[in-house]
């Protein structure tokens, strides 16, 4: 039984890579040949394939993702993604204020100590109010 060597692996990985994106990044070439060949099958199928999450929605959660890690790399990437996946200016507007506006109640929550229990509950709470409006409008 023939085996794929490394090396052929790495050849075909990265001229499926080529073939793909029109290029290889360099970012990939900072990979050893392993690492590649077991990342870029993920990174296909998760960055440009179809998954539970439509294209624009993933672009976006990685997009505010990307700026609470406050990363260029990641915010310019996922920036140019959900645009060409269809992002409109206006969604972007609001990403960049939902991105902060997550981290900061998170900030506020952590600096009261607040208990996650009490939290939880309350949260349960308001899901089951929530719930009882949005039948009453059906």
């Amino acid at each position: 039984m023939a085996t794929t060597s490394t090396a052929d692996s790495y050849d075909d990985t990265v001229t499926e890579i080529e073939e793909t994106l029109g290029m290889v990044p360099g970012f990939f070439g900072g990979m050893n040949r392993d690492g590649l060949v077991d990342e870029w099958p993920t990174f296909k199928r998760m960055t440009l394939g179809e998954t539970a999450i439509p294209a624009k929605y993933k672009e976006l959660i990685n997009l505010a993702v990307a700026a609470n890690l406050k990363c260029p790399y990641c915010v310019h990437f996922h920036r140019a993604a959900a645009k060409l996946h269809g992002a409109t200016d206006e969604e972007l507007t609001e990403l960049s204020f939902l991105a902060g506006y997550t981290s900061r109640y998170s900030s506020m929550l952590h600096a009261q100590a607040y208990d996650l229990d009490t939290f939880e509950s309350e949260v349960e709470q308001i899901g089951t109010h929530l719930q009882s409006h949005l039948a009453a409008d059906d």
